[in-house]
């Protein structure tokens, strides 16, 4: 997928689409040196992480202000989503303790001229920062770890949104041995063995 195939796929404004196009030419810079993303995927990027990213946006409800993404790495879906939300005004918490890839993150927020993104640079387990409205984690941990670092900082009508593969089945059954939840399963507009996991209303079993 190239750049323009994606921007109409994702339907983006151009000053969406400029955001990650300077996101994209940091990102590769770094990852020349740095083990941002996995070398097999960088051909593919656009569809593999930036159009697998951009469709949660679609799932966040209408007046949601702020979003966590926990465990930003390369700025999938956190840095998308902020691209994509600066004009509703959603603040985003990029979520990530591993020291090149915070500071990537810093790096291009700054290319990218985002007023509404903030790394946090701590780990997920550790973060005190007021409920948000949206919680996001892409291939980060199982989920019910991710429900863990969620249930702390989430708020009374936080909705989480997680990206799953082929055994996402194995880990909603894991999950709810210790966890109450309702789960919304959307399918993958990437990957037909894929799933985003809208979850809301979790509690400890």
């Amino acid at each position: 997928m190239t750049p323009d195939e994606f921007a109409t796929t994702a339907d983006v404004s151009r000053e969406t689409f400029d955001r990650l196009v300077a996101m994209d030419a940091v990102l590769l810079d770094w990852s020349s040196r740095h083990n941002l993303i996995a070398r097999s995927t960088i051909e593919d990027r656009w569809r593999r992480h930036y159009l697998d990213s951009s469709q949660l946006f679609a799932m966040i409800p209408e007046r949601s202000q702020s979003l966590a993404d926990l465990g930003s790495g390369a700025g999938f879906p956190g840095l998308v989503l902020a691209a994509m939300g600066v004009a509703y005004g959603l603040k985003v918490s990029l979520i990530e303790s591993v020291g090149k890839k915070a500071a990537f993150l810093r790096a291009a927020i700054e290319a990218m001229k985002l007023d509404n993104a903030v790394v946090i640079s701590e780990r997920a387990e550790h973060i005190r920062i007021e409920p948000p409205d949206i919680i996001t984690a892409r291939a980060v941990a199982p989920l019910v770890k991710l429900l863990g670092y969620a249930h702390e900082i989430q708020g009374g009508n936080t909705v989480c949104l997680f990206p799953k593969g082929q055994d996402v089945e194995c880990e909603l059954t894991q999950a709810a041995k210790s966890w109450h939840m309702e789960v919304i399963p959307h399918p993958s507009l990437t990957n037909r063995d894929s799933v985003i996991l809208e979850v809301r209303n979790l509690a400890r079993a």
